[in-house]
């Protein structure tokens, strides 16, 4: 998690402008793309396994996936050059952040610039609008969605962002992702059914339950839930992307089985739909990751949390810590977060093995 330091006080009250640091700021360190890419392969390799060997997929739907891919990896290349861009447009006004987990330490005392989620998110809606017009016509069903989809994502990065900048409280917080969930809740059309978990089945008696209207109000309060659970289990340099990186992987290998399982051409066609927001998610998140993992050159900010609770919510609809800067380790607190519980449960180590950890876990 990071301090963020402001413009001062009194430049503001004098109109005047802060001083450049654009030559007393160190440049971020260069990108872990290589190391990130080969981690990654852990959850692409069977992925692609899937796709192109396990199932027998019709081949206009493996052409759409492909192609979304495709664009996606493009844009994991876009968002790896737009980043060190964006840094310096970003320190210059005064958005920037220390690293508390390394206080008392030469790392400590650097900016590190705060809010790059927005380079993910422009990049991500960019991808994705680029992509209808090689997989959806106008008339097409699932337009009207996928739109709606897209003005949700949108709007929770623009709130996200106004978040990073005014610093809103936390029982506002809380509200956003209703807010930015009502495009989506107004254009949806679909089924108002939820599947049961099989362990629960036999205590509830069904399998498949109708909510009818109240679908719609547990939408809303699916977007709330995972933006807040992506942007609380936070704290550790790679975390919040990290778990993104995770989740979105785990998306993807569960739409591939779904779609090679079923002979159902709608419900195919609804895990591609997940498919073609997912794909572009997790290569921009990628790119991130390659300056977020530690030690991390670049904060995510609010910005980016937000984005990719709001994209996992709309997927699945369609801490604090001691550091002790003598032995860089960190010591779990009595506050009852999953980053706490496992420094209480495991010991103090460092930041980047507890990060490892908490993944490997998640």
């Amino acid at each position: 998690m990071a301090a963020r330091k402001r413009a001062s006080s009194e430049a503001a009250a004098t109109g005047t402008k802060p001083p450049s640091t654009a030559a007393a700021d160190p440049q971020i360190a260069p990108s872990k793309a290589g190391q990130i890419l080969t981690y990654s392969l852990f959850f692409l390799l069977p992925y692609l396994y899937l796709i192109f060997y396990h199932y027998s997929i019709e081949s206009e739907l493996r052409k759409s996936i492909l192609i979304n891919a495709a664009i996606s990896f493009a844009g994991f290349f876009l968002t790896l050059a737009m980043i060190p861009v964006a840094s310096r447009y970003v320190l210059k006004r005064n958005l920037f952040g220390y690293d508390i987990n390394k206080k008392g330490t030469p790392q400590g005392s650097i900016k590190v610039p705060e809010s790059l989620g927005i380079v993910v998110g422009i990049v991500f809606l960019v991808l994705t609008i680029l992509f209808q017009y090689f997989n959806f016509t106008a008339d097409s069903n699932w337009l009207v969605e996928y739109n709606a989809a897209l003005a949700s994502i949108c709007f929770m990065i623009l709130l996200g962002f106004v978040d990073d900048v005014l610093d809103i409280p936390w029982r506002v917080k809380l509200l956003l992702p209703s807010v930015a969930a009502l495009p989506l809740l107004m254009a949806y059309a679909g089924h108002t059914t939820i599947i049961i978990p099989k362990p629960l089945v036999p205590y509830v008696g069904l399998e498949i339950l109708d909510l009818g209207w109240v679908y719609k109000l547990y939408m809303g309060l699916l977007a709330v839930f995972c933006t807040n659970s992506i942007n609380i289990h936070a704290g550790l340099n790679g975390l919040e992307v990290g778990q993104t990186v995770v989740i979105a992987s785990a998306i993807l290998i569960h739409n591939v089985m779904q779609i090679g399982a079923s002979t159902d051409p709608e419900y195919k066609q609804a895990h591609a739909f997940s498919i073609y927001l997912t794909q572009p998610l997790l290569a921009t998140s990628l790119a991130l990751l390659s300056f977020n993992w530690y030690p991390s050159s670049v904060f995510v900010g609010d910005t980016y949390t937000y984005f990719a609770g709001m994209t996992m919510a709309v997927v699945g609809i369609l801490g604090h810590f001691r550091f002790d800067p003598q032995t860089g380790l960190l010591t779990g607190t009595n506050d009852g977060t999953v980053v706490n519980l496992f420094l209480r449960q495991f010991g103090r180590m460092s930041e980047k093995s507890l990060c490892i950890l908490l993944l490997v876990f998640q």
